[in-house]
C-alpha cells in the first residue's frame, strides 16, 4: 500500500506519536518521550487513522498493539522519519558548519579578473568548501540553476528578483591605458579635452564615434568624444587589448587594479570617471543562507573592502 504524502496531510508529527506508541508500548510512554498529554497522542492516532482509512493499533486496557497493517506502516514510516531526522539535522548543521559545495555565479569581467585570486584565498582558508563557478554575463536564476550565490555589478538600482542583495563595495569606471601605449602616443594626457587625441578601446558601444560623460569628485563633468579604434563586448577582453597597447579604455577600477598594482596599467586622469556603480551579492537566504555562503560573501567583501582588488 502506498501512503501518498496528500494522504497524510503533512500530519508527520502523527506518524512520530503513532512510532512512539509502538516503540514504547503505551500511549502514557509515548506521550512522556514526546512531552505531550495522553489525549494529545490519543487524538493523532486517531487522526491518522482516519486519513488512512485504516485500523492501525489493536487496542486493550492493558496495552496497545500494532495490527498487521500498522506493522507494515510502521516499518516504513520509522525509516522515513530517521530520513527526515537526518535531513532536518543536515539543513540545521548547514546554518553552522563550514563544509559543502558552493555554486557561484558571476560575469565574465569580475569571474576572469577579480574572482580566481580571491577563491584560492579562500579555500587556503577554508579547505573543506568546494566552489563552483559559472561565470557567464546571463544573469542565471539562482533557484532554477542551484546557485548559492551571484555576484553582479550594477551602475544603477538593481531590479527587483525576488532574492536578497547586499552590497559588497563600490567601484567607479576609469580610464586606463598601457605605459608602452602612453610613451608611443605623446605624454599622459592631463584634462579631458585631450583625450580626443588619442585612440579608444570600447566595449558594449554602438558604432561611431562614443560620447562620454566624465564627472570628477568635486563634481565637475565634462563631455568628451570617443573615436574607437578597436570594440569589444566585455570588459574581460577590453581589459586585455588596452594591456596590450591598443589604446585607452574605460575599466572598471575593480577589474584594473591588479594590473595597475603590477605597473602594467596607468590610470588616466584618475580624479575623473565615466561612472560608479556597485558590486552586490545575492542569494536565496540573505542573513539565513548557510553558513559556506556566507563567510564566502564576507570574504569577499573584506577582501574588496581592504584594497586587495579594487583600485580606489
Amino acid at each position: 500500500m502506498v501512503y501518498e504524502m496528500e494522504t497524510l496531510g503533512g500530519a508527520i508529527e502523527d506518524v512520530r506519536a503513532f512510532c512512539a506508541v509502538v516503540e514504547f508500548g503505551t500511549v502514557t510512554a509515548a506521550a512522556r518521550q514526546l512531552s505531550e498529554t495522553k489525549g494529545s497522542i490519543s487524538r493523532r492516532l486517531s487522526r491518522l487513522e482516519s486519513r488512512l482509512g485504516a485500523t492501525l493499533l489493536a487496542r486493550t486496557p492493558r496495552a496497545v498493539t500494532p495490527t498487521e497493517e500498522g506493522t507494515a506502516f510502521y516499518a516504513k514510516a520509522s525509516e522515513a522519519l530517521r530520513w527526515l531526522d537526518d535531513a532536518t539535522e543536515g539543513a540545521r548543521q548547514s546554518q553552522d558548519v563550514l563544509s559543502g559545495h558552493l555554486r557561484v555565479t558571476a560575469p565574465v569581467d569580475v569571474g576572469m579578473d577579480v574572482l580566481p585570486n580571491l577563491v584560492v584565498q579562500f579555500r587556503k582558508l577554508h579547505p573543506q568548501i568546494n566552489v563552483e563557478l559559472l561565470i557567464t554575463d546571463t544573469s542565471l536564476d539562482l533557484a532554477a540553476n542551484r546557485i548559492d550565490l551571484a555576484l553582479r555589478a550594477s551602475v544603477e538600482a538593481l531590479p527587483d528578483m525576488g532574492y536578497r542583495a547586499s552590497k559588497i563595495t563600490d567601484f567607479h569606471i576609469g580610464l586606463y591605458a598601457a605605459p608602452e601605449y602612453l610613451a608611443a602616443n605623446g605624454n599622459d594626457p592631463d584634462v579631458p579635452s585631450a583625450l580626443t587625441e588619442y585612440g579608444w578601446v570600447l566595449s558594449r558601444q554602438p558604432p561611431g564615434a562614443a560620447q562620454l560623460l566624465l564627472t570628477d569628485k568635486r563634481g565637475r563633468s565634462a563631455q568628451v568624444v570617443a573615436h574607437p579604434i578597436i570594440r569589444t563586448s566585455d570588459y574581460a577582453s577590453l581589459l586585455r587589448v588596452v594591456l596590450a597597447g591598443g589604446g585607452i579604455g574605460p575599466i572598471p577600477s575593480m577589474i584594473a587594479a591588479t594590473s595597475v598594482a603590477s605597473g602594467a596599467l596607468v590610470p588616466i586622469l584618475a580624479e575623473w570617471s565615466v561612472a560608479r556603480g556597485t558590486l552586490y551579492a545575492i542569494s536565496l537566504g540573505g542573513r539565513d543562507a548557510p553558513a559556506r555562503v556566507r563567510v564566502f560573501r564576507e570574504y569577499v567583501r573584506t577582501a574588496l573592502c581592504a584594497g586587495q582588488v579594487v583600485q580606489k
